[in-house]
């Protein structure tokens, strides 16, 4: 996983407290604090000094943080269908009178993203099934059912 540190603090803290479910691949294993102390004027050593452990006392360090959904990365990448053609690339296309265009909107709603991606479907289908649950839970038993 490309994660590392102080996002492995945070993950680990979260799964081991029940607070969120970490979605991805398992962390980079970073889990040292790294201590400068100056050496003769301008020299410097860096020391390994503690190490992270969660709140459960699991080391991070070159063991990472295993996710409790795995979702492997993946680079979405679109189909080759030679050039993409645009009505800018017309010759005599009208030319836009103002910017409408926000800078990070250029990818056309593309996925680019898969573990995110993937993460937000499963915060929609959590709060999907929570709100079957309290439809589920209005109805009681006394009511009559009608079509």
């Amino acid at each position: 996983g490309g994660s590392a540190s102080a996002s492995e603090i945070v993950a680990g803290a979260l799964q081991d407290h029940r607070r969120a479910l970490v979605v991805g691949t398992k962390t980079f294993g970073k889990g040292s604090v790294q201590t400068i102390l100056p050496v003769h004027g301008s020299g410097a050593i860096k020391l390994t000094t503690a190490r992270y452990y969660t709140p459960h006392g699991r080391s991070i360090q070159a063991e990472g943080i295993e996710p409790d959904i795995l979702v492997e990365r993946l680079e979405v990448t679109r189909p080759e269908s030679g050039p993409r053609v645009r009505e800018a690339d017309l010759r005599g296309h009208l030319d836009n009178e103002e910017n409408l265009t926000a800078a990070g909107d250029e990818n056309d709603g593309e996925i680019t993203d898969y573990q995110l991606n993937e993460a937000l479907n499963l915060l929609k289908a959590i709060a999907l099934s929570r709100a079957s649950a309290v439809v589920e839970e209005s109805v009681t038993d006394d009511e009559p059912l009608t079509n």
